[in-house]
């Protein structure tokens, strides 16, 4: 696993505390980084995710409002629902994918546009950062490794904001991931389920092949 980089210590809000959500309140609270989860459902609903973490409860207002990073691993139907003023100046990490089923039909992403890029007009003023939705929630909690192993999983993030991206993208590196300049939120798409690198676990060289061999 990696260890704590320079980015330790760091204030980082989680809303919603699923597979992702709950892995990464793990991984990064053990970090050392100060976590505050929250969800639509109460704190009341995160005691045991808290218990074994030492994470902070809270709604997902708290977590919004506590963060200088707030990661979003919602599903995307409630990207409306969202403290958009809360978020505003931030750095918000979406780590949420589309799926019709679920989210029912979104208009503009069925038409093609990336899903990050219609969450991040619903966040005005907020740096949006696309991240952490390409691996499962079993590998992202257990296959981080050492920078220069051979088997290393690589993760792509993107970006409008260059200062949000380097952010996260050193947060992927600490959490033992190869982390990919995946470009601007217009290109997002390149890692949206379906893609080449959606949860196929590649290396670096892989994901930025992957990314250059994405079709819509």
């Amino acid at each position: 696993m990696a260890v704590a980089g320079q980015f330790s210590g760091m204030k980082i809000g989680i809303i919603g505390s699923g597979n992702v959500g709950g892995t990464l309140t793990r991984r990064l609270q053990a970090l050392g980084h100060e976590v505050t989860v929250g969800n639509s459902r109460g704190p009341e609903t995160l005691t045991p995710l808290v218990a074994e973490t030492g994470a902070t409860p809270g709604t997902a207002r708290q977590a919004a409002e506590s963060g200088d990073v707030v990661v979003i691993a919602t599903p995307v139907r409630a990207v409306p629902d969202l403290p958009a003023d809360a978020l505003r100046g931030k750095v918000v990490v979406d780590a949420s994918n589309y799926y019709p089923r679920r989210d029912g039909q979104i208009g503009p992403i069925d038409g093609g546009e990336a899903s990050s890029r219609w969450t991040s007009e619903h966040l005005p003023g907020a740096a949006v950062v696309k991240a952490f939705n390409t691996i499962q929630a079993g590998h992202l909690l257990a296959g981080g490794l050492p920078a220069g192993d051979p088997t290393r999983i690589a993760l792509p993030v993107a970006s409008d904001d260059p200062s949000a991206k380097r952010t996260v993208m050193s947060l992927v590196e600490e959490l033992g991931f190869d982390p990919i300049d995946a470009g601007g939120l217009d290109d997002s798409w390149r890692q949206q389920p379906g893609s080449p690198v959606y949860t196929t676990d590649r290396d670096a060289a892989g994901v930025r092949d992957g990314l250059s061999e994405a079709r819509r």
